[in-house]
């Protein structure tokens, strides 16, 4: 029997019905572990979500989170939305400052990607120390170099989303540098190239 025993075996049903008539048995709800294993089944791009945070120390501090929840919402206005986890450095950093940026990696940045998303690091300071990277001219953030994609977006709206809250941001400038190479992209838990 799978971890859980026969609580997790025992669950409620509720059921629908189909187009057709047909009544579907659903269950409640999945496993954290189910909903991971489908998921990664779903390769993502991978990005560097960055902001200045003007309040921290005398000039103040980069603040970066790797992100593969990370989509176009609309051309007209352009938006985009970014999930940020809740009482993560960003998203509190976020809910206070509007401005910030969006380096779309590439398939050389892994180490970037791997840099950002370690868990328990002390200081984002030391994350940048040695990055190339420029300050964006709308919002201050660190934007990366040789990034396929730089955007620095204002945020629009913020939608509470379970342990997640939705940052939605209006693209304030967008720029596609002729960088050679593809995407990073995150597919069974690790990071890959396109072939």
């Amino acid at each position: 029997m799978r971890p859980g025993g026969a609580a997790a075996s025992v669950r409620r049903v509720f059921q629908t019905t189909s187009p057709t008539g047909t009544a579907i048995a659903h269950p409640e709800g999945v496993t954290a572990d189910e909903f991971r294993a489908a998921l990664a089944r779903l390769a993502a791009g991978v990005v560097l979500v960055t902001a200045h945070d003007p309040e921290d120390g005398p000039r103040g501090e980069d603040v970066g989170m790797t992100a593969t929840a990370f989509l176009s919402v609309s051309l007209e206005p352009p938006l985009v939305m970014v999930s940020v986890r809740n009482g993560s450095r960003m998203d509190d950093l976020l809910e206070r400052q509007p401005l910030w940026g969006v380096s779309v990696l590439a398939e050389s940045q892994r180490h970037v990607a791997g840099r950002f998303a370690m868990k328990g690091r002390l200081s984002d300071r030391l994350l940048f120390e040695d990055l190339a990277y420029e300050r964006g001219t709308s919002t201050g953030a660190p934007l990366i170099r040789g990034a396929l994609a730089l955007l620095e977006c204002r945020t629009e709206q913020r939608v509470a989303a379970g342990d997640h809250t939705l940052v939605i941001g209006r693209v304030l400038r967008a720029e596609a540098p002729s960088t050679e190479g593809g995407p990073l992209t995150y597919f069974r838990g690790r990071y890959r190239f396109l072939k």
